[in-house]
């Protein structure tokens, strides 16, 4: 007899389908909520036996008690950490990348679904202004993304000082760059030089002066800016502080995991002036391109540099690096091998809809901000903390405290009125919002607020 895992089953692919189908027509999504474990612990009690389930009742303890324990990051109401908002040409061809088994490891193995992924990776690059040669590939996220580009900047630093390696180097930071930029550091075992900042921005100037402070500046031999910060969307000075690594011959990493989505949008393209120069850059799709997990997209101005970093030998490998130029091994160029084609459903959705739709939905999200911002700061009791660059908005309850925030945030996730939670600015904390929804409306944010 068949083995059961490998028989098609038209009644359970009518089952999921439908599931799936439901899904993806709410309108609007529900936010749910967190979940309780003892109760999740009974959903799941002695589900997996070795005979197996009835797939409906399996299907109706997902739907009925696990799906609603997570919280929905696509709806329009999710305005904590940052949201998620994949289209849904792109949560479909999800389906048909994981219905079909596609990898994309290999150009040997999966060269259609590489060539369409460089195609996106092509778009990204494009909006970034950087040259036609530059190439990389998608990678799990932003921090997965950040460690890979800076394994290559440390091995660059590296070559500077051979053929004897020094006892360390360091990687120029500022104190507002992701948590993922100084674990990446650490795993890699290359020391953070923290470069003060005048203000909340870090600056080519403020790079110069700690450089030129520092009596041992030769051993840093990289700089990491950040293109829309998590926790307030800053874009730091990258075309100053493009100028001095060039200067320095510093490696230029640009970390716009969150805030790269915006090259696309007109009004606030300028802001990103110099981000053309990075030697590599990590733009998160998953965040605000409308793409589903897990999806981020790392892009070198130099592929070479990477492929000599990242490619893998062994005697089983060696029939997928070959000399030919076309052939593009996407395992080459990130601490990876095997690898999802998780770039095919971002691909699939800018083809469908076009440029000019991800321009107006990330504009709708700039657009909702600078409202909020507006709202905010006619409101009395509510204090703006920063007009904001980007899409996020600090602002703050005058009066409360943190006990107050907390109480605050689990209020309007338990009336299911948003999911808004409290963050630490300069030393305080205060509310924050994170917009990239285009559905989220001015409307939803007034009813928040009035809850303080």
């Amino acid at each position: 007899m068949p083995n059961p895992l490998f028989v098609a089953d038209d009644e359970l692919a009518s089952l999921i389908f439908e599931y799936c189908r439901g899904r993806l027509n709410l309108d609007p999504v529900p936010l749910d909520l967190t979940g309780d474990k003892r109760r999740l612990e009974e959903a799941l009690a002695g589900l997996i036996t070795p005979e197996g389930n009835d797939p409906a009742r399996v299907l109706d303890i997902f739907a009925e008690k696990l799906a609603p324990a997570v919280i929905s990051c696509d709806s329009p109401r999710f305005l904590a950490f940052i949201p998620a908002a994949p289209s849904k040409a792109a949560l479909l061809f999800d389906m048909v990348v994981s219905a079909s088994s596609l990898q994309g490891t290999s150009w040997l193995e999966a060269a259609g679904a590489v060539a369409a992924e460089n195609q996106a990776l092509g778009v990204i690059a494009a909006q970034a202004g950087m040259p036609a040669g530059a190439g990389g590939c998608f990678v799990s996220g932003g921090s997965a993304g950040n460690l890979s580009a800076l394994v290559v900047a440390r091995e660059v630093g590296y070559r500077r000082f051979a053929p004897d390696r020094p006892a360390r180097l360091r990687v120029a930071v500022s104190t507002q760059a992701h948590s993922s930029i100084t674990k990446a550091l650490t795993v890699i075992g290359v020391e953070p030089f923290a470069v003060p900042t005048a203000g909340d921005r870090f600056t080519g100037a403020d790079l110069e002066a700690a450089l030129r402070s520092d009596p041992e500046e030769g051993d840093v031999v990289a700089v990491v800016a950040t293109a829309g910060t998590t926790n307030a969307g800053i874009i730091d000075d990258l075309a100053g502080i493009a100028a001095v690594a060039e200067r320095k011959n510093l490696w230029f990493h640009v970390d716009a995991a969150y805030g790269g989505a915006a090259l696309f949008a007109p009004s606030v393209r300028d802001r990103f002036a110099g981000i053309e120069h990075a030697d590599s850059l990590v733009v998160d799709p998953h965040k605000w391109l409308f793409a589903p997990f897990d999806c981020a997209s790392l892009i070198y101005r130099n592929p070479h540099l990477a492929r000599t970093v990242h490619a893998q030998d062994a005697g089983y490998l060696d029939v997928i690096h070959t000399d030919a130029p076309e052939e593009w091994n996407p395992s080459d160029y990130a601490y990876h091998l095997t690898r999802r084609a998780r770039g095919l459903p971002l691909w699939f959705s800018l083809a469908v809809h076009g440029t000019d739709a991800y321009r107006d939905a990330v504009e709708s999200g700039l657009r909702v901000a600078r409202q909020a911002a507006d709202l905010i700061r006619r409101t009395r009791g509510l204090t703006l903390l920063r007009q904001p660059d980007l899409s996020i908005v600090l602002f703050r309850r005058d009066g409360w405290a943190p006990a107050d925030y907390d109480g605050w945030s689990k209020r309007l996730l338990a009336e299911q009125i948003g999911f808004v939670t409290p963050t630490k600015w300069q030393g305080d904390t205060v509310a924050r919002f994170a917009f990239l929804h285009p559905e989220t409306t001015i409307g939803m944010v007034a009813e928040i607020l009035a809850t303080m």
